[in-house]
């Protein structure tokens, strides 16, 4: 039997012998990536489904598991994993986005935001495309920052997949406005182009991230990083919170091993009310878990009855102190 903490590749899912005594393919999730071993998404989602089969018998042989899938190999594995019972999958780097071809239907949101992260198998042998992240961002702010975005300015540093979801969800929030900031001028007009149809009250509005226009935000502006700088212990910050006033909030969605990132370190030295993105990793999660079980067994799952338990799980595999969801 595979092994949920072993990163497993395309020839492991050629050769899927998960199967019950019978000789049937047992129910398998997973997450795909490239890459993709540094993932806690399966001891989060197996301590999830370890809880809940306890009271669901139905999920008792579900199982979770990470595969490190090449970008030229995604659409004959999408279809390799319908084939072995895989319920559902997490796409993550960098699948989000091209996955969008690959799905029978796709969600408004996900259609908002470009990209998809949760798949949901059908019936009919093709996969359904949701996006959580939207979901993952609320939950967090609201549980650890203690902010609502509508009404609000909120700033977005990126302009990639991460960005759009940042931006969906602000626009959803009723923000009084959304900044998004990029150094590649190309890249920001590519994204506030394709969310003019989304933005019908043109709340959305570009700045060059090298010369952000702090002026013009009030004091108590939510900063989000929706950028990769911080991952590594050598990046420079992705902005300089010193001009940022102190009723201000920062979201970093980097998070690491050894702590707050150096981005939520210089805030909370400012001051500033700061936050890493291990806890819109774990709703994002206990979304995408919620949307399976209720697609696929009928059960609902809320994400708030979960979500603890797979924070939980999440620090444990980071070595890091325990926290609140």
């Amino acid at each position: 039997m595979p092994n949920p903490a072993d990163t497993l590749t395309l020839a492991d899912l050629q050769n899927w012998n998960r199967r019950d005594e019978a000789g049937n393919f047992l129910p398998s999730l997973a997450v795909l990536g490239h890459p993709v071993a540094h993932s806690v998404s399966p001891p989060m989602h197996n301590a999830a489904l370890a809880e809940l089969a306890k009271k669901h018998p139905a999920l008792r042989d579900w199982q979770y598991f990470k595969f490190e899938i090449k970008p030229r190999e995604l659409e004959n594995a999408l279809g390799i994993f319908l084939k072995n019972n895989f319920k559902g999958l997490n796409l993550t780097v960098p699948h989000k986005i091209v996955a969008l071809d690959f799905v029978e239907t796709a969600s408004e949101e996900a259609q908002a935001v470009g990209a998809v992260n949760t798949l949901a198998a059908q019936a009919a042998n093709g996969w359904d495309g949701f996006v959580t992240d939207p979901y993952g961002l609320k939950m967090v702010l609201a549980n650890e920052l203690e902010v609502n975005l509508a009404g609000k300015t909120a700033v977005v540093l990126g302009a990639g997949g991460a960005a759009r979801s940042a931006v969906v969800h602000g626009l959803e929030a009723r923000a009084a406005a959304i900044w998004v900031g990029n150094r590649t001028k190309d890249t920001l007009t590519g994204l506030l182009e394709r969310l003019q149809p989304f933005d019908p009250g043109r709340k959305v509005r570009g700045f060059d991230a090298l010369n952000p226009p702090v002026r013009d935000w009030p004091k108590d502006v939510v900063v989000i990083n929706a950028t990769t700088v911080g991952m590594k212990r050598h990046d420079p910050l992705p902005f300089d919170v010193k001009q940022l006033g102190h009723d201000a909030r920062v979201f970093d969605m980097v998070y690491n091993r050894e702590g707050p990132t150096k981005f939520v370190a210089a805030a909370r030295a400012h001051g500033l009310r700061a936050t890493d993105g291990l806890g819109m990793l774990v709703w994002q999660g206990a979304k995408s878990l919620s949307i399976w079980i209720q697609a696929l067994e009928g059960i609902e799952i809320k994400p708030e009855a979960i979500a603890q338990t797979m924070m939980a799980a999440a620090c444990a595999a980071l070595g890091l102190p325990p926290r609140h969801a």
